[in-house]
């Protein structure tokens, strides 16, 4: 048999349709570029390392690294002319941040995750992946692991530490100069192709936690939301405690925000967002395509609204498959909550902007902390991975069934 030549291409057709899973930008797999390794190459040449400005500007990393080269982005591996090492290192172009494994034969898939100051996304993106890597992840057979080393430290020790070790809320995203990157992580389930034989089935998910004073404006929309014009799928999160009717009608003790100003109302937060869809589509005139869950937060505060038969007090499902008619009748229950907590002016909204729209409620942590931030009896998410699940589903990675 004949010896595979590392410098043939991955692949042959130059797709211009990647998109970078750390800052977003687009570009043809021929332009990916190659780190050196760092290592001497065979005449014992070594390339210095040196600050990265790229990687300073769009992503905030203040490292000292070989430097990047330009070569055919298809090939596996290239040479360094400076050195002569061969690497396989594959960086963006733009923000030179290495790129996971197989980038470029492995869908990526761009999740943005919105919300108003307090409405819990730091909280819901640590829980919902948490899930994802145990009990969610043994429901449908699937493996999720951070894509890169800076994701897998960050995820374990800014996030999953405090909440699940110290049972402790995570503090608040902040509204700072400083670019913040996001969570890159590999959900890996097994398909079997025609002949039969299981085949692992990879999609890359990117994350990236806003603050909630990044929906002040549409300028500040633009500039802190720019993943928004490359997502394959919108997660909005909604606090029913920030709606018009919501502290009246929560059950007693829950943890009532302090009041915001109008630019925090959730319609308006959900109008500027859609402003920038709008844009990123190009046209006015068409429902926007990218499906977007709309999802009622901290629905533990509100359970005194729900009646016993009601589908948000249903055991959730343990099949490995999403259940549509499930989903479809809490779409409705959360549906008729929204008319009744803050008039009908998001619901509007949603049906005549949104083409694929599914409503969801869940609670991240199972009920409200204490005073001291104190999650007592511990995380007891309850529904939260229901959203994420429709958006796989909607991607056909996970089967789905009424």
């Amino acid at each position: 048999a004949s010896a595979v030549n590392p410098f043939e291409p991955l692949r042959l057709v130059n797709t211009p349709e990647l998109v970078c899973p750390y800052c977003y930008s687009a570009f043809a797999e021929r332009d990916i570029l190659f780190r050196c390794t760092g290592l001497p190459g065979p005449e014992g040449r070594t390339c210095p390392v040196g600050k990265d400005t790229a990687l300073e500007t769009h992503l905030g990393r203040n490292e000292h690294l070989p430097p990047v080269f330009a070569h055919d982005g298809r090939l596996a591996h290239a040479v360094c002319q400076e050195c002569m090492s061969v690497s396989g290192r594959h960086v963006c172009p733009t923000c030179h941040a290495q790129l996971p494994v197989g980038f470029g034969r492995i869908r990526s898939r761009t999740i943005a995750l919105v919300g108003a100051r307090e409405v819990g996304k730091t909280v819901f993106m640590t829980v919902l992946v948490h899930e994802l890597m145990n009990r969610v992840g043994a429901r449908f057979d699937a493996s999720v692991g951070g894509a890169d080393d800076h994701t897998r430290h960050r995820f374990s020790a800014e996030h999953e530490a405090r909440l699940y070790n110290d049972a402790r809320t995570l503090r608040g995203t902040q509204r700072t100069r400083v670019v913040r990157e996001p969570l890159v992580f590999r959900f890996t389930t097994q398909r079997r192709n025609l002949f039969g034989l299981r085949r692992p089935q990879h999609t890359l998910l990117s994350f990236l936690d806003t603050a909630g004073e990044d929906l002040h404006s549409a300028e500040s929309v633009a500039t802190n939301l720019r993943y928004l014009h490359s997502a394959d799928g919108v997660i909005l999160l909604l606090d029913p405690l920030q709606m018009a009717d919501g502290p009246r009608l929560a059950d007693p003790g829950a943890r009532i925000p302090l009041s915001q100003g109008p630019e925090h109302q959730p319609l308006h937060m959900l109008e500027r967002v859609t402003e920038l869809l709008l844009n990123s589509q190009g046209s006015a005139q068409r429902l926007l395509r990218v499906p977007i869950a709309v999802c009622l937060t901290k629905i533990d505060a509100m359970r005194g609204q729900l009646d016993q038969g009601a589908p948000l007090r249903r055991p959730e499902a343990d099949t490995p498959y999403f259940d549509i008619a499930d989903s479809q009748d809490v779409h409705a229950q959360v549906r008729q909550l929204l008319h009744r907590w803050d008039g009908d002016g998001i619901d509007s909204h949603i049906r005549n902007h949104y083409r694929n729209a599914r409503y969801f409620g869940f609670s991240s942590l199972g009920d409200s902390p204490d005073a001291d931030n104190f999650i007592r009896g511990g995380v007891r998410p309850y529904r939260v991975a229901d959203p994420f699940l429709w958006m796989l589903g909607e991607f056909g990675v996970i089967p789905c069934r009424s």
